[in-house]
């Protein structure tokens, strides 16, 4: 009985799905579902059902059971059936009333014929998968018996009539993996070949710095302006590269910058770029201290004709010091994000539009490397590398230079009308810069002068180095080399770099620093025992190194590429290190010495303001390519830290000048910066969950990721005309106004409190609008006097206007006379200096209409200096203190200032049901459908969707959106390790800092507030602006 009853539940087991028949009757088509004859009878009972069903499946010996024991289940199998399986789909089906709806959908009557045609495209590709076998199931096509396992290695066991199509499929199989081969194991991906190989590739798309390995293993690397650059090192050393930056040497590699020579006549070049700068920005082109070649200027480039408007960005400029020949050299070094605006209109100012002129084939994707004459006596077993045809392969050579640039691409344009050239030399030469007082002690221990060859001894010797023996046959050259060393040797002796003369430049020929470097690395420090020439050191910090001295050999672009491809590799100087007598004594090439042609441009550090006078200053290297790690390495091991971009930036910010392209709102890089910091910003926000996003709305800030500047000058252009200026109070404010108490009581000071219990309930709102009518009438007193009635005056200066277009003020008469009218004050713990120069014009209203009438669009460069604690960051509001604010600050010295009412969220409710909406996608397609409507109809209404706490629509009034009038904002901001406080730099309205300086007494001029985006707190904080 045991195997019958093992049968039986093995074939009920396999049959349980199976219904007993089908029938469609017209009465009720569904019921031949659930197994039951027309005659049967139907019930909701769920053992009834199963019992119907069972009894289909098992025939006339199932009957018998269940008759015989009244109704119940023959087998234990068929009762856990009974009672699991079929109870419980009676009940899911009967529920969801399956019947109905399968009825609708079953048919009742198939046609043959037409299901067929219907069905005739699956049916052929059903009989062409049956009888056509791919080649990839020849094996398949064998009877099962007829398959053996050496039929898949060895063709000749297969049948004849299939060996054609596996040996096919064979070649298939074959040819995919060599095209798609197996990663190489990590040992032969680390062998050279290969790992130069994959290093080149890497290259052609982004510029990778000679440096990049170096600071790939010790920096956080990122793909900015078409580069590879390290943004901050791994480690923790924000303040330890500010040490190095204030007392020791900080190392930066800037040869991202690009370099644009223009070559030809001086009055040529003198009348094409007169255009694009002004005498009232300050230093010119034509500047006597850097025509002569002696320094290197510093200036804004401008569209043609443009000024004050459209600028393209700062730049660098050196020119070389005279020669024989009549043109002049002239070298610009700009951003990467600046290069094409100023490289095309470079082009148009100096008509170079002609057919340009092809360059020889530059060494850029290769390096000629000099090949030993003993490599060839060489006899090894060295295998050699053979392509398919059995011819050497030539290995792969390390990129040099650009490497997303081909070799043929013509980097020279020429004009024929002008006779100007200009050579794009991006990558050609590199730029180090060494911050800090003992950057020139590690400069002059890393670096020697190179030595003379005398009577010529060894010049047969020099080989490839031929051009120093040629050069050292000209007396003057010898001379020149001999005071130039002198100078460098002068360098120790001064405490700081910024004792010389602002951008001294001082041309130098020096030998390999790798034969100098120390076996560990050291800190470089003045020696006190050495012997100094104070007269000469005077004489060098007084009158700077002479025109003459600033010539070098690297302005030769044949002698750059000599020296370039003469270096002495790295194999090759170890293998000579191995053969010395007394190990790790210094290795004495003589006159096969590389002989490396450089410059050093001193950077004067901070020369804006009184404070901190020269802090930051230093030196920078130019050298040609290919010398990149020869002078980095050694560098290093005198005591340079290295720093990345975000050390950079500290550098700028701390000297007091805009960091580019992050501070020049009116130029199209940082326009398209901006836009790009808004999207990172936007995309972070979002990451967050909804209750770790400040709300931004609450907190009065329009625009937490980006700085409306356009908005701001256009607004208060239209209060100047409106001939008033009242804080405009909105929908979501005036529903705050009966919360202002309860919001406020806790964090505010006791005036603040006081002020708020006057507004206790919304039947006492004016009291908010007297105090802000109060401020207003104070904020334009200015204009009741002056009555300025129309600012686009034919007569006066075409400013921006007309264009619509904000601009920065950079005049500096300009700037000195509004600095002068703020009172620029010191920062916490120093003294106040009074301000030096000729006398100020003084603060009248016919003045201040002038300039507000000539400049109604313009920003002004401001750093702000908290008074007490707190530390402001990018993008925070400058508003102007109210009468209430001062006085209170005048009442309680160590108050840190007023809060701002919390606003209301006006978005909040459609915000809720965009949520509701998204959460209910996943009903039927009535809701999903519902969803979509009311997301499209919110999309519509406010421009974009809705993300909670950001402002989803353009900022219509950005100056009276808050309870103080908003001025400016802050580019960057944070503690200040110079001065030991919150510091921020930003830019303020001209109009609205003229306004604000007007209305406030003599003894707080220059007094505002600075908020965050997402706080309510205000802090004081004094305005100056350093020219």
């Amino acid at each position: 009985m045991s195997g019958v009853n093992r049968k039986e539940k093995k074939y009920a087991k396999l049959m349980r799905n199976q219904p007993s028949n089908f029938t469609f009757s017209s009465a009720d088509p569904g019921a031949g579902r659930s197994g039951m004859g027309p005659s049967e009878p139907q019930t909701d009972n769920p053992n009834y059902s199963c019992f119907t069903s069972h009894q289909g499946v098992n025939g006339d010996h199932g009957q018998q059971q269940q008759v015989g024991s009244s109704h119940q289940p023959s087998s234990y199998g068929d009762r856990q059936r009974g009672s699991h399986r079929g109870g419980f789909r009676g009940q899911r089906g009967s529920s969801r009333g399956s019947y109905r709806s399968y009825s609708q959908e079953i048919p009742k009557i198939i046609t043959a014929t037409n299901f067929a045609q219907a069905r005739a495209a699956e049916i052929n590709a059903m009989l062409k998968a049956v009888t056509h076998k791919s080649g990839s199931q020849f094996l398949q096509s064998l009877p099962p018996a007829m398959r053996r396992r050496a039929m898949s290695h060895n063709l000749k066991r297969l049948p004849r009539r299939l060996r054609e199509i596996a040996k096919k499929e064979v070649e298939k199989i074959a040819q995919l993996k060599k095209e798609q081969s197996k990663s190489k194991s990590r040992k032969a991906r680390r062998r050279h070949g290969n790992l130069l190989m994959e290093f080149n590739r890497r290259q052609r798309k982004n510029i990778w710095l000679e440096t990049h390995i170096w600071h790939a293993k010790r920096f956080h690397m990122v793909k900015k302006w078409g580069y590879c650059l390290g943004t901050k090192p791994t480690t923790k050393s924000y303040r330890a590269c500010y040490r190095a930056m204030s007392k020791q040497c900080l190392l930066q590699d800037l040869s991202y910058y690009c370099c644009l020579e223009l070559n030809g006549t001086e009055d040529n070049l003198l009348k094409t770029l007169t255009c694009l700068s002004s005498r009232e920005a300050g230093t010119t082109f034509a500047s006597v201290a850097c025509l002569s070649g002696k320094c290197q200027g510093s200036l804004v480039l401008y569209k043609a004709d443009q000024y004050p408007e459209k600028p393209l960005g700062p730049v660098t400029f050196l020119w070389r010091p005279k020669t024989l020949s009549e043109n002049r050299q002239l070298w610009i070094w700009a951003h990467p994000a600046l290069k094409m605006d100023l490289l095309t209109e470079l082009q148009l100012v100096c008509q170079c539009l002609d057919v340009p002129v092809p360059e020889p084939a530059p060494s850029e994707c290769r390096t000629v490397t000099r090949t030993p004459v003993k490599q060839a006596k060489v006899i090894g077993s060295k295998r050699k590398l053979h392509d398919k045809a059995g011819e050497q392969v030539v290995p792969e050579k390390k990129i040099i230079g650009n490497g997303t640039r081909d070799p043929l691409e013509t980097v020279i344009w020429t004009s024929l009308t002008t006779g100007i050239v200009i050579e794009d030399l991006t990558m050609e030469i590199l730029r180090y810069r060494l911050i800090g007082p003992l950057s020139h002690c590690v400069m002059f221990e890393a670096i020697q002068a190179a030595g003379i060859l005398k009577n010529s001894e060894g010049r047969e010797e020099t080989g490839l180095h031929s051009w120093w023996s040629e050069y050292c046959e000209s007396p003057e050259n010898v001379t020149l080399h001999n005071r130039q060393e002198g100078v460098l040797l002068l360098l120790p002796g001064i405490a700081s770099p910024a004792e010389i003369s602002a951008g001294t430049v001082l041309g130098l020929t020096v030998g390999d620093p790798r034969l100098n470097m120390p076996k560990n690395r050291t800190t470089a420090m003045p020696d006190p025992t050495q012997p100094k020439d104070l007269e000469k050191i005077r004489e060098l910090c007084l009158n700077g190194v002479g025109a003459e001295c600033a010539q070098s050999q690297i302005w030769d672009r044949n002698i750059r590429n000599i020296v370039t491809e003469t270096k002495i590799t790295e194999q090759e100087l170890n293998g000579m290190r191995s053969k010395l007598l007394v190990p790790g004594t210094r290795l004495d090439l003589g006159p096969q010495e590389s002989k490396i042609p450089i410059l050093l441009v001193q950077q004067p550090g901070k020369m804006a303001g009184q404070e901190h006078t020269g802090w930051g200053s230093g030196w920078d290297i130019l050298i040609p390519k290919g010398w990149g790690m020869a002078f980095w390495i050694p560098l290093i091991y005198r005591g340079a830290r290295a720093g990345g971009l975000q050390e950079g930036a500290k550098h700028t910010q701390y000297k007091g000048l805009p960091h580019f392209p992050d501070d020049f709102p009116d130029c199209p890089a940082g326009m398209q910066h901006s836009e790009e910091t808004e999207k990172e910003l936007i995309a972070k926000y979002k990451k967050y969950p909804p209750a770790k996003r400040p709300n931004y709305i609450h907190h009065g800030t329009m625009t937490p990721f980006r700085c409306p500047w356009q908005r701001l000058v256009e607004d208060w252009e239209t209060q100047n005309q409106d001939g008033g200026i009242k804080p405009t109070m909105s929908d979501q404010e005036q529903g705050l106004r009966s919360e202002l108490q309860a919001s406020n009581r806790e964090a505010v000071g006791v005036h603040e409190k006081g002020a708020f219990e006057e507004i206790s309930s919304e039947e006492k709102p004016p009291n908010l609008e007297e105090k802000m009518e109060e401020e207003s009438e104070s904020m334009t007193t200015l204009e009741q006097n002056t009555g300025c009635k129309n600012i686009h005056n034919p007569s006066n200066r075409d400013c921006s206007s007309k264009s619509g277009h904000v601009s920065i003020l950079r005049n500096r008469k300009l700037l000195k006379q509004v600095s002068a009218w703020c009172r620029p004050t010191s920062s916490r713990g120093q003294q106040t200096r009074q301000y030096r120069g000729s006398a100020p014009v003084q603060m009248t209203a016919d003045t201040v209409k002038s300039v507000i009438c000539s400049y109604p669009r313009f920003l002004v460069w401001v750093r702000l200096s908290l008074l007490k604690k707190g530390s402001p960051v990018a993008n925070a509001t400058i508003c102007i203190p109210s009468k209430e604010d001062l006085q209170r600050l005048a009442s309680e010295p160590n108050c840190s200032g007023p809060q701002e009412p919390k606003h209301r969220d006006p978005f909040k409710q459609e915000c809720k049901a965009l949520r509701k909406s998204q959460k209910k996608r996943t009903l039927p397609q009535d809701s999903e459908t519902a969803a979509g409507d009311l997301e499209r109809k919110s999309a519509s209404s406010f421009g974009k969707v809705l993300i909670r706490g950001l402002w989803p629509t353009q900022p219509l009034n950005v100056m009276s959106h808050c309870s103080r009038l908003t001025i400016g904002y802050v580019s960057q901001g944070d503690f200040s390790l110079t001065v030991g406080c919150g510091e921020a730099w930003g830019f303020v309205s001209l109009l609205g800092l003229l306004r604000m300086v007007l209305s406030q007494p003599a003894e707080r001029r220059g007094l505002a507030l600075v908020r965050s985006p997402a706080s309510l707190q205000y802090r004081f904080a004094k305005i100056n602006i350093e020219v």
